[in-house]
């Protein structure tokens, strides 16, 4: 009797839900707008890691290598108490989301840098050649020809990384933010159940598999790159 009702026992399930629905919307602002910087940027990232220019392509190759090689928790903490530490400045209230979102998009940026350059670099030189034959600028090239060769290639990859992001979501609690897994924590500690966390989990999953489905139709509809 006694796990059931550490569980469930004495649990308002419409308080829990009410509650973790106010906190899964964060989440979802935190995932939608951490994909919208970071997808766009990471592209810009890669083409600074492929540049000939030797200064800028070592620059970014060092920013990857620390965005990939420490805790996002980190990366998080660092984003939301610099401006105090190096600048001396007065952290605003709302800050803490912003530094939410930067810290998130730089870290996936670096990650989805690497996903775009491996894709790029897999796609035949003789693809490139033909395109020139053509007559096609450097520019109608990337965007008619390789670039959606690319995204057929890196959807795996990416899909992987989105999944994560997921999860990772959670790590704004560090900061304080209110977005579901702290609500959750609050509620279960509240209510002395880990039912509120069950149902958080609940929600990641249930996300998780939308993403899944979503990112495999997206697979899907590439097919015909390979026929």
């Amino acid at each position: 009797m006694f796990v059931p009702d550490l569980i469930c026992g004495a649990v308002d399930m419409t308080v829990i839900f009410t509650r973790l629905s106010g906190g899964f919307l964060k989440t979802l602002i935190i995932f939608f707008l951490t994909l919208i910087l970071s997808l766009p940027l990471g592209l810009l990232v890669t083409f600074g890691r492929m540049s000939k220019i030797k200064i800028l392509q070592y620059a970014v190759k060092f920013y990857i290598s620390v965005m990939r090689g420490t805790p996002l928790m980190l990366q998080l903490l660092i984003v939301f108490f610099a401006p105090s530490y190096i600048f001396n400045a007065k952290i605003p209230l709302e800050y803490r989301f912003w530094a939410v979102i930067i810290g998130f998009a730089l870290n996936y940026a670096a990650y989805f840098a690497e996903i775009y350059r491996s894709g790029i670099e897999n796609v035949p030189k003789g693809q490139y050649e033909a395109a020139m034959l053509l007559g096609f600028s450097k520019s109608q090239t990337f965007i008619k020809i390789i670039l959606p060769q690319v995204i057929k290639n890196v959807l795996p990859a990416i899909t992987n990384e989105v999944i994560t992001l997921v999860k990772d979501t959670s790590l704004a609690y560090v900061l304080a933010y209110t977005e579901m897994f702290k609500v959750a924590k609050e509620v279960s500690a509240a209510q002395s159940s880990i039912a509120p966390l069950m149902v958080a989990g609940l929600f990641y999953y249930v996300m998780n598999l939308l993403v899944a489905f979503v990112m495999g139709k997206a697979e899907k509809s590439m097919d015909y790159y390979t026929r």
